[in-house]
């Protein structure tokens, strides 16, 4: 059985954030808020913990975790020593939605990293994380809440719908700030390679330590959690449109209205033709 807990995010109750610490301490799973999204939390020194999350959320061996700390004197368990750069960027983002690549502390699971000399960390900007991975006492492996391929999710209800029954706690801070995952940066290379986009941008991190590349090869985005596999697969169907007329693009919008509700983003005015 999963035991949903609420929890005021400003000011999470201190006995509760402690019973959820116990189950990491322990060896179980606890699902949490962060500012992106939920995250499924286990203790990343645990290779059982983090087996099972693996298990839980059928996710293939090969796509790494992301460990969450809550202060940089945590993160020497988790990796090496910064470098100037990384210093410069967690001193500007963290606490915040910026995970770093680094070089690997061989304490941690090596299931965390996928069998890789790296590590990707980072520090949540959310008061429940930060004050669960503080009273746990150890580093938090945490992938996003859901069921591998599916969508991340920003709330307690979408982490209960799809892992309700397989994990022990959920943490329920309301719905998550900003709803995307944090820009995966590897900063163990010359220049340093975004491996995934997300909420700080290459100019925000350029402004910080100059020249930041993008990474293509599959050798380079293997470091990353999230690039190598399907991805934020919805249930209901997705439709691209190349180019349309205003008129075709309302025939197809209202044909598919009136099977329900229709989200529509479009790309760029070029896409529509006069």
């Amino acid at each position: 059985m999963t035991v949903l807990v609420r929890l005021d995010p400003e000011r999470p109750d201190s006995d509760l954030i402690e019973s959820a610490a116990s189950i990491i301490r322990s060896g179980g799973l606890v699902a949490f808020p962060t500012e992106t999204v939920y995250g499924l939390g286990a203790d990343a020194m645990n290779e059982a913990a983090v087996q099972r999350v693996f298990e839980v959320k059928g996710r293939p061996a090969d796509n790494p975790l992301i460990v969450h700390i809550c202060s940089l004197e945590m993160l020497d368990k988790a990796a090496g020593r910064l470098s100037e750069k990384a210093r410069l960027l967690a001193e500007r983002f963290w606490p915040g939605p910026l995970t770093m690549v680094l070089g690997r502390n061989s304490r941690v699971a090596a299931s965390v990293s996928s069998g890789l000399d790296t590590v990707a960390v980072r520090m949540p900007g959310c008061r429940i994380a930060l004050d669960l991975i503080s009273s746990a006492g150890t580093p938090v492996a945490a992938p996003s809440g859901n069921t591998s391929g599916r969508p991340s999710p920003t709330t307690a209800a979408h982490v209960l719908r799809d892992l309700g029954g397989r994990i022990d706690m959920i943490l329920d801070g309301g719905t998550t700030n900003i709803g995307i995952e944090s820009t995966v940066l590897d900063v163990t290379t010359e220049p340093p390679l975004i491996l995934r986009p997300g909420w700080i941008t290459r100019d925000q991190l350029a402004e910080s330590i100059g020249q930041v590349e993008i990474a293509g090869s599959d050798d380079e985005l293997k470091r990353s959690p999230g690039t190598r596999h399907r991805h934020y697969s919805p249930r209901v169907p997705v439709i691209l449109i190349e180019r349309a007329t205003p008129h075709s693009l309302t025939e197809i919008l209202e044909k598919h209205l009136k099977n329900g509700k229709v989200g529509f983003i479009g790309h760029s005015p070029a896409c529509v033709d006069d």
